[in-house]
């Protein structure tokens, strides 16, 4: 999500020492964790609300639910509205909220650790340190919040007068009774890991380079001072929202086929073609999927991970 890349834009760039009187670094540590939390996940919900319309389109035409398959983006847009009003463009809205908060303080504190654990124990820096950083932090995050995923997508694809699940409770009841129990909230969580890695990976590493290479080359013209330390240099609100949404972009794009075979095996149950779905995505996954990444991991090479997932 770009939104996960927007949340970089905490991490200072250039720390300078702080001047005398001002309060130390033990009582900034005492509520950084809090800090964190908060800003993730109000960050989370206010870029997820926004978009709550468009998410919805997509998981509708993403598993071609039959009374919006056959048109496209704008015109599902006009059309939900006039079979379901205005508030079906927020459907499952309400799961999604309860998921992003901790999704987003999750995946942005798992960064931070992962980020200051790599570089101790490991001794790696730069861009790669946050490559294998972000990729981690969303694989923490997605695995921490999946089922409240799984019955969002699930509110989500219902249409007016079809209803399988009255709400979130009822969704969360119905799945685990019919659909295996636990195990049943994490159908279609490894094309979901397999996708997280590259895109929270890429996104983290798109949105960090772009403000290094910003701050860098011009300071003045992209770069304000902290709020929090006039000494450190952050991005312009604009600037910042800019980078967030080409990092997010990039990274989408990289991790979009993963997100389709997600959408269509999360919903398996309640598709006409549930069987054959299920099928087809569990031998995607094994015999292409799973070799070609592991190949391209093992390259080390951002050209051989784009020529698995064009594959």
């Amino acid at each position: 999500m770009a939104a996960a890349a927007a949340l970089a834009a905490a991490e200072p760039t250039t720390a300078m020492p702080q001047a005398a009187g001002a309060g130390g670094p033990a009582a900034r540590r005492d509520f950084y964790w809090l800090r964190s939390f908060l800003a993730g996940g109000i960050a989370g919900c206010c870029a997820k609300t926004t978009v709550a319309p468009l998410d919805r389109v997509k998981v509708l035409l993403q598993a071609h639910n039959h009374h919006y398959k056959h048109l496209g983006v704008f015109s599902t847009l006009r059309a939900v509205p006039q079979k379901e009003g205005y508030l079906g463009l927020y459907k499952g809205n309400g799961a999604m909220m309860i998921r992003i908060f901790p999704y987003g303080a999750i995946q942005f504190m798992a960064f931070e650790h992962y980020k200051t654990l790599i570089t101790t124990k490991l001794g790696v820096s730069g861009h790669v340190h946050r490559l294998m950083a972000g990729s981690m932090a969303g694989m923490t995050a997605v695995i921490c919040t999946y089922p409240l995923d799984m019955v969002r997508v699930r509110l989500a694809f219902q249409v007016k007068g079809e209803h399988t699940y009255t709400g979130i409770i009822h969704a969360f009841k119905t799945i685990y009774a019919k659909e295996g129990g636990f195990l049943g909230f994490y159908r279609g969580l490894m094309p979901t890991i397999l996708g997280m890695a590259p895109y929270a990976g890429v996104s983290f590493f798109t949105f960090g380079t772009l403000k290094s290479v910003g701050l860098s080359h011009a300071p003045t013209l992209l770069g304000r001072p902290s709020s929090d330390n006039p000494n450190v240099l952050v991005l312009k609100t604009h600037i910042n929202l800019l980078c967030g949404g080409v990092a997010g972009a990039i990274a989408q794009t990289i991790s979009y086929p993963f997100d389709v075979t997600r959408r269509r095996m999360q919903l398996g149950t309640v598709l006409p073609e549930f069987e054959k779905c299920l099928l087809l995505n569990i031998h995607l996954c094994s015999t292409h999927f799973v070799p070609r990444i592991i190949s391209a991991l093992w390259g080390h090479t951002l050209r051989g991970l784009l020529t698995v997932l064009a594959v």
